[in-house]
């Protein structure tokens, strides 16, 4: 039985479909990355888990139960916490832990010893007396994670937890969720990065509404055939010429390269140093590459 289990689930606001019939089974004690670009749905997809939203159609499930027919019966069990910061800016980072513990209907006795642990835990311990509002963004995003955590929930769902944070916030939130993972905290987050998504155990390529495909990283990656040449040059590059040679399947900017897809076989045929140079294009490197999950990720979506 999986611990989330979405089944033929589609909402529509008005005439717009945010989640176009998807199904999806997360499995217990899994870190599930949901990634897509904005407006795929990503962001309506937690609501609905979390039952903030109801399903235009479809179901989920947590641990077997309807949550839409028993909407009370998650509450104990699930963790959310969104995108934007969403606690009390005048309050201070030890009233925020004991106004969520309120919430959570966390009892006198147990409060103290679990707030400690979750100081310690996040590293909040300088800050105790701080007002929230105060806070860097990484330090905020810590302490939205540690209120949602006084309950002990079995799932976690984030909403891009790391977006706007310093790199070195990111990698000590990613710290602080593999130490949760550990401890068997099912975790579902959703995330613009793909190198976070990597880190997940499983990943949920979102577009338009629809899970693209759902599967670990490095099967995602391999389900990719295509020849992908990776093409640096001297100068700028004339992509409405080459958006027209044969067997091209997609083109696309990969940091300072361009990214050409071809279908299997066929594109050392036609990006030579000989051919480009014909048409004004002065290169420094061709090399057909392994596809990256990037590469599959755009590859899948160039699909739809």
């Amino acid at each position: 039985m999986f611990t989330i289990e979405v089944k033929k689930l589609t909402k529509k606001f008005n005439e717009i479909t945010a989640i176009n019939n998807i199904n999806l089974g997360i499995e217990k004690g899994r870190i599930v990355g949901i990634i897509g670009p904005d407006a795929a749905g990503k962001t309506t997809l937690l609501r609905l888990i979390i039952g903030l939203l109801h399903p235009t159609s479809g179901n989920i499930f947590v641990n077997g139960i309807n949550i839409f027919r028993n909407p009370k019966s998650i509450k104990e069990k699930i963790g959310y916490m969104p995108q934007h910061f969403s606690l009390y800016g005048d309050l201070s980072v030890s009233e925020n832990l004991k106004f969520f513990a309120r919430l959570y209907g966390v009892n006198k006795k147990v409060f103290q010893s679990r707030k400690k642990e979750l100081i310690e835990f996040s590293g909040l311990g300088p800050f105790e007396n701080w007002l929230a509002r105060n806070l860097s963004g990484g330090m905020q995003k810590k302490l939205a994670l540690a209120c949602n955590l006084f309950h002990s929930p079995e799932i976690l769902l984030l909403d891009e937890p790391t977006t706007g944070v310093d790199p070195i916030s990111r990698k000590e939130l990613w710290s602080l969720l593999s130490k949760l993972n550990n401890q068997g905290t099912t975790i579902v987050l959703t995330t613009p990065y793909m190198d976070e998504a990597q880190k997940c155990h499983q990943v949920g390529l979102m577009f338009e509404g629809k899970i693209l495909d759902f599967n670990s990283p490095e099967s995602i990656t391999r389900e990719i055939k295509d020849e992908v040449i990776e093409l640096r040059t001297e100068c700028p590059l004339r992509e409405k010429l080459l958006s027209q040679l044969p067997f091209l399947k997609n083109m696309y900017h990969f940091g300072e390269t361009l990214h050409l897809v071809f279908m299997p076989g066929k594109g050392a045929e036609y990006i030579t140093k000989e051919f480009l140079e014909k048409q004004g294009i002065i290169p420094i490197s061709i090399k057909i590459i392994s596809p990256s999950f990037e590469d599959a990720f755009f590859s899948l979506v160039k699909g739809q």
